[in-house]
This record gives C-alpha cells, structure tokens and sequence, in this order.
C-alpha cells in the first residue's frame, strides 16, 4: 500500500489509474460588520478584528509581478495566493519522499486568503507513540492497519473542515500502480471533489533532500530511487504534475495554486 513518506515502498501492483472528477464547491465569506460611531470624550476603542477599525490611509501601489524568493524572518511577508479566490477545496498533494510536499502544503494553506487547514498522513500516522508500527523495520498487518486508521482519520478530519467552510490540503506518498489503497480510497474518505496534483522534482534533488532528514523519515537512497522510479508512472494518468526541481517553496506553491485555478475552472470529468 502507499504510505506517508517515512515508509518504504510496498510492493508492486498492476497500474490502473482512474480519472478524477473536480467539481469543489464554492466559498464566500460574509461581510464584515462596519465600526461603531465613537462616543466622545471615551477612550479609543480597541476593536478584535481589523475589519472593524477605521481604514489606514492609502499607501504607494504595490509592485507588479509576483516574488519567487524563500520567505524569511527578515523580509516582508509575501502577497497571499489568490488563484483559487474564496473556493473551497479539497486537494491532495502526491509526491515521492523528499519532494517537498509537506513544506510546500503547509506553505500553501498558510498563504491563501481564505480559511485553510493542512493535514499530513505522516504526522497523524505518529500519533501512536507507544507500539508504532514503523514500516520501514517491515511491512505486515500491524503497519497496514495503522496506515488505514492514518488514513481513515484525515478524511474524517478534512470532511469535518470542509462542512465547517474550512479548505483543506493533505499530503501523502500515493502509487498509481496500488490501485487498492490508491486515489479511490483518498476519494471515498474525503469526497467525490478532491483534486490530486503530483508533485514530481528529479530524482537527484529528492536523494539531497532526503539525505537532510533524521529519524524513520530517512530512506536508504536505493528506496528513495525505487519509490521516485513508482511515481513516474503518474506521467500519463490526466493528473497534473508539478515538477518543482528548480522553484523554490513560495514559487511551487503558487504553481499549485495556478494548477488549482485551472481545475475548477475547467474540471474534467470521467
């Protein structure tokens, strides 16, 4: 079966991937409420949200064009991602280890304009402090079964989300030859509008990327290749594949976030 990006490969299926159906629904906020009237000679009034203060007076424009430079403490906080507007989504970023598909969801959730939650199988997987079945010392039942209660929790946490007007994007390691625990399964947890996109660097920047890691999340550089080697197999499925070699993360995400637009707006159907 596939796994979060800490575990090996499983072993090979025939390939059988299926075509996706986008059709998210869309999100728009209520207004916001406008400030009460002052009441002189009382004190300032010091309001929770920014929408309720007066406005600030008018700035220069802001520069055109987009900033692909790393965000640091040290610069300004860069322009939200706009592509997907208040839509609502569910997306799905598949990746082999070492692709950045943790950093770069968590990037893309936290960037957008719109309510966003981040939910990555690997971490709900190390939930189970005490008997972790650590698929790297062997994948059997015990293993197996902690993967699907993983993967159960976040389409249960991600519906929850998504009733509530809340995005969400998970990220997890998914094989287009394991049909069985494939995309049908993410689909059937999470729902029918879930948009996969594969995230899909070359193989020499997930080997470095790897070699960084510590912990059950570092692979042996054999296993690193054979799963990347799995993943090309995406390359002719009809889903769209990022390959993030040269970007770094702020420009990936907007990539994404260009990708997303496309999808729904023109959705596939199949």
């Amino acid at each position: 079966m596939q796994h979060g990006m800490g575990a090996p490969s499983p072993p090979h299926q025939p390939a059988d991937p299926s075509a996706w159906a986008h059709g998210p629904r869309a999100h728009t906020p209520g207004a916001a409420q406008g400030a009460p009237p002052p009441v002189p000679p009382a004190p300032p009034q010091h309001y929770p949200y920014p929408s309720a203060q007066a406005a600030p007076p008018p700035g220069p424009p802001p520069a055109p064009g987009w900033t692909s430079a790393p965000v640091t403490a040290h610069m300004a906080m860069p322009p939200a991602v706009t592509g997907t507007g208040t839509a609502t989504l569910a997306v799905l970023l598949i990746g082999p280890a070492g692709a950045g598909k943790t950093t770069v969801a968590r990037h893309w959730a936290r960037r957008r304009r719109v309510p966003t939650a981040h939910i990555s199988l690997d971490d709900v997987r190390e939930w189970v402090c005490s008997g972790f079945a650590d698929p790297q010392a062997g994948w059997n039942e015990h293993s197996e079964a902690q993967y699907r209660l993983a993967r159960r929790t976040c389409g249960f946490a991600a519906r929850n989300y998504l009733a509530n007007g809340i995005s969400c994007i998970l990220d997890d390691a998914v094989f287009p030859d394991w049909p069985v625990v494939g995309l049908g399964g993410w689909k059937r947890h999470v729902g029918p509008g879930l948009l996969p996109v594969v995230l899909l660097p070359g193989l020499d920047i997930v080997l470095e990327r790897n070699a960084e890691r510590s912990g059950n999340r570092r692979l042996s550089d054999e296993e690193v290749a054979a799963i990347h080697g799995r993943m090309a197999g995406w390359y002719g499925s009809g889903l769209p594949i990022i390959d993030n070699s040269t970007y770094d993360v702020e420009t990936t995400a907007r990539v994404l976030d260009d990708v997303l637009a496309r999808a729904i707006t023109s959705p596939q159907t199949g």
